[in-house]
């Protein structure tokens, strides 16, 4: 047996960045020997896969997928360097099978994710992952996923920029009628943004928030605080309109919105329609990119 610890394991991923597995059979056929453990690391590779680690990675690809049989659905964002990566055919594999392994197993997190095995292979989903920032060569991340059962409607916009998905209560759901009402839906999400399903759902702070600062405005305007008051009243109204789904004015006719459009068309097809959830995951939202100035990067190269 190799005369090493839990903390010599610990001690090597601290060192290399690799997962703790590799880390505890590279110690393993290194009899203990940290040192040779680490080069046997570097030889396959794996910690080479971890420098590229810190590399930020806001590029990649959003999917939203369904399977209907199961009635479940999954919205998913792997993220790698740059943009051309998404449409590497091996990426694209890569992230469907993951999407396809959070559909059938239903994970809790990302963390849970990662211990799972990939579906189609013999490899954990972590252990795939090193295996495609290796190949390809950039730091590829799952950055997030989220799982929904029930009616579901998916749209995903620019080829993988930006990925939707929304879950109805309905007895309208085999209707092809139906099917196109919840990509009207879907792709409503994606152009207009709504930050709230309906007005229930905006938090009271933000609300408060949003009041105070109308009435600072209207009162910089010069109004009369009774006068203040009303418009504020009246820009809330729209403000609604801008952040909760239900409440915007339907792209496609703005006459109506959402919530009309919805019952309008229920009453068409005879049935019930709720809309009761939706997902929305943006391409790299919220991750600082790197900008890179390609200028100044040659220059320093011929200084």
């Amino acid at each position: 047996m190799a005369a090493f610890t839990a903390k010599d394991v610990q001690a090597l991923r601290q060192r290399t960045g690799v997962g703790m597995m590799d880390c505890k059979k590279a110690l393993t056929e290194a009899e203990g020997d940290m040192d040779k453990a680490i080069e046997l690391l570097r030889e396959k590779g794996l910690a080479a896969a971890a420098k590229k680690a810190g590399r930020i990675a806001a590029e990649g690809l959003v999917v939203s997928v369904i399977d209907e049989a199961k009635k479940a659905g999954v919205v998913l964002e792997v993220n790698a360097e740059t943009d051309f990566v998404a449409k590497n055919k091996d990426f694209v594999a890569f992230v469907n099978a993951v999407a396809t392994t959070v559909l059938n197993e239903a994970p809790a997190d990302v963390e849970a994710l990662n211990t799972l095995k990939l579906d189609g292979t013999d490899m954990t989903v972590e252990e795939a992952l090193r295996d495609k920032i290796l190949t390809i060569g950039e730091n590829i991340k799952i950055r997030r996923f989220e799982r929904m059962e029930g009616d579901l409607v998916s749209y995903v916009h620019g080829e993988g920029k930006i990925g939707v998905m929304v879950k109805f209560d309905t007895d309208l759901a085999d209707k092809p009628e139906f099917k196109a009402y919840g990509k009207d839906v879907a792709m409503q999400i994606a152009a207009a943004f709504p930050q709230y399903l309906n007005r229930d759902e905006v938090p009271s702070e933000v609300l408060e928030k949003e009041k105070e600062i109308l009435t600072v405005q209207a009162m910089n305007e010069g109004k009369p605080a009774a006068i203040a008051e009303k418009m504020v009243n009246g820009r809330i109204n729209k403000y609604y309109k801008e952040v909760c789904l239900l409440d915007q004015p339907f792209v496609k006719d703005g006459d109506v919105n959402i919530s009309q459009y919805t019952a309008n068309t229920a009453k068409e097809l005879g049935g019930k329609i709720e809309v009761v959830k939706f997902i929305r995951f943006e391409k790299g939202e919220g991750i600082e990119k790197r900008n890179d100035n390609f200028a100044d990067e040659v220059a320093g190269m011929i200084q």
